[in-house]
């Protein structure tokens, strides 16, 4: 080994190596061996290059497949592409009708979300009008029909108005369940509640859990049927 490195062989990986080592000499390169290589160069055929990243601080990995592994590689990408094409349409850009696609997308994003904050502001005067009181709390627990964000809003947008407020709303997307509590900081402070306790006690019966801040919290399930249940032992809270 002493001899390869002084006819410069380099090591490489940190590799652990005996008294005597093989050297490969490809080119002007010279290393110790680290591993299996084949006998010639030529039995490599194409090399392609399928990832690369970083595994640790200044050390990236690259991964890459050679020989029959590039053949099957490019069949599969050609078979791929293919479909592609006949989900396409058959087009003859299918860049460009990607790219349609994705504009397409966009723009029917931004309408539904439009429609949503349409939809989230009618609803804060029906929801305000149902606010019940329990001894000295603004209370409600409802199901609504809204994303995230649109229930997010309603509830900050009704706690700006309301004092004393505690709110829980159900929601529900296909097989995925959501509870959001909003309370009033004061209701925080005072009567030491905590929207993110709730959640996480509630959110068992939507077969999920999550958390949050004292005075909003949200818990993500996946059974729709609990949120009823969830509801109905909202009021426990603040009786």
């Amino acid at each position: 080994m002493e001899q390869a490195l002084a006819d410069g062989a380099l090591a490489l990986f940190g590799e652990k190596y005996g008294d005597a080592v093989r050297t490969i000499r490809f080119g002007q390169s010279m290393e110790l061996c680290g591993g299996t290589h084949v006998n010639n160069t030529g039995d490599i055929w194409h090399f392609k290059i399928v990832s690369e990243g970083a595994v640790a601080a200044g050390i990236r990995r690259i991964e890459a497949i050679t020989n029959d592994a590039v053949k099957d590689f490019y069949v599969e990408t050609s078979t791929t592409f293919s479909e592609i094409k006949t989900l396409l349409n058959n087009t003859k850009d299918p860049k460009e009708a990607v790219l349609k696609l994705q504009n397409e997308n966009s723009d029917l994003k931004k309408h539904i979300e439009g429609l949503l904050k349409d939809k989230a502001k009618n609803m804060k005067g029906e929801l305000a009008n149902k606010l019940t009181e329990i001894n000295g709390v603004q209370f409600l627990a409802q199901k609504v029909d809204l994303d995230a964000g649109g229930i997010k809003d309603v509830a900050f947008d009704l706690g700006s108005k309301h004092d004393n407020l505690f709110l829980l709303f159900g929601s529900a997307v296909g097989d995925k369940a959501m509870l959001t509590c909003y309370i009033s900081k004061e209701l925080v402070a005072e009567r030491d509640l905590n929207a993110g306790t709730v959640v996480r006690e509630l959110g068992k019966l939507i077969h999920g859990g999550g958390g949050g801040q004292p005075f909003f919290a949200t818990a993500g399930g996946k059974n729709p049927a609990g949120i009823e249940a969830a509801l109905n032992q909202a009021k426990k809270y603040v009786e």
